[in-house]
């Protein structure tokens, strides 16, 4: 859903990819997937999918329970996802390169060139009650890693929100990167489980809803599908993390359009209109 940063970032990737094809045994066709800032890169092998990830060489080695491995072996069949068929990681200089085999999915990504939302795609009721079921199963699962941590919110609420942080965070197990570049249209799957783990209550919702604020209707459709978590204390403790998530977003340079909405919704959920973006390199 992204270009890569640059011809270096680009020729890098596709080298790597080009690697893991091969050690693989794959042939990869059609056109290649960016993600976020080149970190990542997917192409077609037939019915499978083949998608490379990089990393800092000190950041090497899967954790167990976390990412799209522990995901496999953890989240419930329930819960709809690309399958997971095998891996191949290795270490290139500097970078700690990660291949995963998964399938091919034939129907659409809702928003395939950008996180949020900018027209409504007219998702049937049937796709938002898979998508509330496929929540509640996962809230049921035992998570491991803890996504937007205690230390993070700490800061982030009075440098984003203009709030102190809360004295305590809920946390269920969550998806931690819900928005519409990582969910299918009809039949839904979820996709991209890097983040997945112990999350604020409230926060996936959350996420998908600041991702929504462009149209309104998707966005109350939500506050209404999810109201069982946002209209709670600890829901809007949620949602306040994804929004304050989301504002350094913006303070590092994206969302330009989304930015007024998103400090107009936390304002409407704290009384407090929030700072003015500043860049910062505060790390969830």
């Amino acid at each position: 859903m992204n270009s890569p940063l640059d011809k270096e970032v680009q020729t890098l990737m596709e080298a790597a990819h080009d690697r893991a094809a091969k050690a693989l045994g794959l042939t990869c066709t059609g056109p290649p997937a960016w993600g976020f800032l080149g970190v990542t890169l997917g192409r077609r092998a037939g019915d499978r999918w083949l998608r490379v990830g990089r990393t800092a060489k000190r950041n090497a080695g899967r954790r167990e329970g976390e990412g799209m491995v522990g995901a496999s072996q953890l989240v419930p069949e329930g819960v709809p996802r690309p399958r997971l068929y095998a891996v191949h990681d290795w270490i290139d200089r500097d970078w700690a390169f990660e291949a995963e085999v998964l399938d091919y999915l034939t129907q659409p990504v809702v928003s395939p060139d950008r996180a949020d939302l900018d027209h409504d795609p007219g998702l049937p009721d049937e796709w938002w009650a898979d998508l509330r079921h496929a929540l509640a199963l996962l809230a049921e699962t035992e998570g491991v890693k803890t996504t937007v941590r205690d230390g993070w919110i700490e800061r982030a609420f009075p440098q984003f929100l203009g709030v102190p942080a809360p004295a305590k965070v809920d946390r269920v197990t969550g998806h931690g990167d819900l928005h519409w570049g990582n969910l299918t249209a009809a039949p839904l799957c979820l996709l991209d489980w890097e983040r997945w783990g112990l999350v604020p209550f409230g926060y996936d919702a959350g996420l998908l809803h600041a991702n929504s604020l462009l149209v309104p209707d998707v966005a109350a459709r939500i506050r209404k599908e999810f109201a069982a978590a946002l209209d709670t204390p600890a829901g809007r403790i949620g949602e306040l993390a994804a929004l304050a998530e989301m504002l350094q977003a913006v303070a590092r340079g994206w969302y330009p359009d989304l930015a007024p909405h998103l400090a107009a919704r936390a304002e409407a959920l704290t009384g407090v209109r929030p700072p003015v973006p500043v860049h910062s390199e505060v790390s969830a």
